[in-house]
């Protein structure tokens, strides 16, 4: 892999020499910013506003598919080498970026570590009670290292914080657009922290606290902000796919123990495991409910209405359904 991302380095640096030099573009009055991940995109456009048509912006996981899946291609790299705000998670996905940044052809560039960003408010992944356990690498470690859990954004709180790093970012970049950044900032945080408050209604009024996904679970730090409790077949960064027999009769059961309504899954599942853990409740009517992580929005998607408001407006929705106490 690191012989890979090497001579994926060395193409970029081609690529990125022989283009337009940045000067060149700071002189047309065009910034480049890319960021990895669509919320990151997304928080940027809506900062920016009506002065988005002086800045390139790129959103680099454009695809639909998972952070945790997503390798750079040569021309990837290139454009973080030469822009002027690169924006990541800083995660264990985001190991590839170390080598990027190195080559970068841009010494102005600034960064956003959103990991970095969040300090000690990052968390730790976890393993909660019947959760899959990942399965061992034979590769022998010196030492095992805490591993974060990266689903950052999925906190409305969070996102708050990362929107107020890209606006201190933007009026260094564009000194000229200062005010117009922080007018923009102000209205989006008020918009955030509004359904803010519709999840914590909506939380507070339910009857029922637990969650149950039988998928990978990205949503800690969103359970974390409303004081909800959950159940998974596996955590939120694993790579495991198969759950087993064990871990599907805990679930079923779990499902049946609190009288649960539903059982949760992710907008990437394809609900098998899901499925499967419904079979075995006393109950086979329960309803399969999707939780968006935000993370399959694709470039068409993104130009076609799609944000992340939006998407979390959706999500409290669902949440309000899922809450429901099973009659």
């Amino acid at each position: 892999m690191r012989k890979f991302i090497a001579f994926l380095l060395a193409a970029a640096l081609t690529a990125a020499l022989s283009g337009c030099g940045n000067a060149e573009k700071r002189n047309a009055g065009e910034f480049k910013i890319v960021c990895t991940i669509f919320p990151q995109y997304d928080w940027v456009r809506e900062i920016l506003g009506v002065r988005a048509d002086g800045f390139d912006l790129t959103f680099l996981i454009n695809g639909g598919i998972d952070l945790h899946s997503y390798q750079p291609s040569v021309g990837d790299i290139a454009k973080i080498a030469s822009c002027d705000l690169f924006i990541y998670v800083g995660g264990e996905s985001d190991e590839w970026v170390e080598d990027a940044l190195k080559q970068a052809v841009n010494p102005d560039m600034a960064v956003i570590n959103l990991l970095e960003v969040l300090g000690d408010k990052a968390k730790l992944e976890e393993t909660v009670e019947g959760m899959e356990e990942e399965e061992e690498e034979e590769e022998e470690e010196e030492e095992e290292e805490e591993e974060y859990d990266e689903h950052v954004w999925l906190s409305l709180k969070n996102a708050e914080i990362f929107c107020a790093a890209i606006a201190d970012e933007l009026k260094s970049l564009d000194a000229n657009g200062a005010e117009t950044y922080q007018s923009n900032l102000n209205a989006y945080v008020d918009k955030l922290r509004a359904l803010d408050e519709k999840y914590r209604a909506a939380v507070g009024a339910a009857n029922v606290k637990t969650l149950m996904f039988a998928d990978r679970f990205p949503f800690r730090y969103l359970t974390d902000d409303y004081g909800l409790d959950y159940y998974a077949a596996f955590s939120g960064c694993s790579a495991e796919t198969e759950a087993s027999f064990e871990t599907v009769v805990f679930l079923a059961k779990k499902t049946d123990e609190l009288n649960l309504r539903n059982i949760m899954v992710t907008e990437s599942s394809d609900r098998a495991i899901a499925n499967i853990v419904i079979e075995n409740t006393n109950d086979k009517s329960r309803q399969i409910l999707t939780l968006d992580a935000v993370q399959s929005v694709t470039a068409a998607g993104a130009g076609g209405g799609a944000s992340y408001l939006s998407i979390m407006e959706s999500n409290l929705e669902v949440l309000k359904t899922a809450l429901e106490v099973k009659e």
